[in-house]
């Protein structure tokens, strides 16, 4: 890449509307000149959840203004731009159709480049927005829907080497939070009860424990905590609850990063080895604490991006679209809207986790 790539962003996978201006130098550093995003918590408290029609027309309401907003601050027009990325899954498709639709639009106006994002891949790109991260790296990713350790190689090149078989680890400390009686999003209201608590009160199960792999499962995890969190009987006990639910999930995403690092290394021998947290679960101060200790124990490194791109935002699609926009990549303006897009689309194939006649759900 010869010339800086200025790329328009846009994310409405979930509940957020997210749009960001991202450039990306010639010598491969990013600069963040916007990012703004539109939480839709307040509407979706009363039900505990995201409600996916609700959340697809906010993501209508919002996306024009959102937009907007995010040119100003970045203080470039649309003549500067360069291209434009959108999440094109996975995610809830009502609103990932809504941020698609909408960077057609924006391209087709401006005889822009489009980039349909994985929006896996944006979080796999985000700790390059806060810092100097080459590839090759080891990447876990876990957040509300996803739970997986990859290979990242370079960009668009990822090998799954474990992936949840039932739950994300962000959804479990979502649906443990609400047996709590904690208000959504109950991932951070969970870490602020376990703040004093007593993890070591509760023994809690540890799943997959005879198995070799890096897969992880926290579906039993969650049933336990729930039919704890019925018999509490105090403040105290709440805590200590929160505590051991934390502890839990923090060990099980350690354990199975710790290893993965040790094949990792065997098969980068020579190489710097680099850890990479990313998505939601990342912002958890505790998980990452312990993540960075069994990095620090394997000799890797240990990158996270700023709190501020751990959750759904459009600085990690925009870059990840300035990343492939630089090798010459792009998308037709008939890119389709994924509900289920897997970066490692072989892995997926020949090792499905979830498969079609199952109910609930992950169905």
């Amino acid at each position: 890449m010869t010339t800086p790539q200025t790329v328009l962003g846009l994310e409405t996978s979930c509940d957020e509307t997210a749009a960001a201006v991202v450039r990306l130098h010639a010598d491969g550093t990013s600069e963040v000149l916007s990012s703004v995003i539109a939480s839709q918590i307040a509407a979706h408290a009363p039900y505990g959840g995201v409600v996916p029609e609700i959340a697809a027309r906010a993501h209508v309401e919002g996306v024009d203004g959102i937009t907007a907003e995010a040119m100003s601050q970045a203080g470039v027009g649309y003549d500067a731009l360069t291209g434009v990325a959108a999440t094109a899954g996975p995610g809830l498709v009502g609103g990932v159709m809504v941020g698609l639709s909408f960077g057609k639009a924006v391209a087709l106006a401006r005889g822009l480049p489009l980039i349909a994002v994985n929006h896996l891949e944006g979080h796999a790109v985000s700790a390059r927005l806060g810092a100097q991260v080459d590839y090759p790296f080891l990447l876990l990713l876990v957040s509300g829907g996803h739970c997986q350790l990859l290979e990242v190689e370079g960009v668009g090149a990822c090998r799954r080497i474990g992936t949840t078989i039932d739950d994300a680890a962000g959804e479990a400390f979502d649906k443990i939070a609400k047996t709590l009686g904690l208000p959504y999003p109950g991932g951070p209201a969970l870490e602020k009860l376990a703040e004093g608590g007593d993890a070591e009160r509760f023994v809690l199960p540890r799943m997959l424990l005879g198995r070799k792999d890096c897969d992880f499962s926290f579906s039993g995890l969650k049933t336990a905590a729930a039919r704890l969190a019925e018999g509490l009987t105090s403040d105290d006990e709440r805590h200590d609850l929160a505590a051991s639910v934390q502890t839990a999930i923090a060990r099980q995403l350690a354990e199975r990063s710790d290893r993965a690092m040790a094949a990792y290394a065997e098969t980068h021998g020579g190489q710097e080895l680099r850890f990479v947290v990313a998505g939601g679960v990342a912002a958890n101060k505790s998980v990452r604490a312990l993540l960075q200790q069994t990095a620090a124990k394997r000799g890797f490194s240990f990158t996270a991006p700023p709190m501020a791109f751990c959750t759904d935002n459009a600085a990690m699609i925009a870059l990840a679209g300035a990343e492939r926009l630089a090798l010459g990549q792009a998308d037709p303006l008939d890119a389709p809207a994924r509900p289920r897009w897997p970066l490692d689309q072989a892995a997926a194939l020949a090792n499905p986790t979830h498969v079609a006649g199952r109910k609930g759900a992950k169905a």
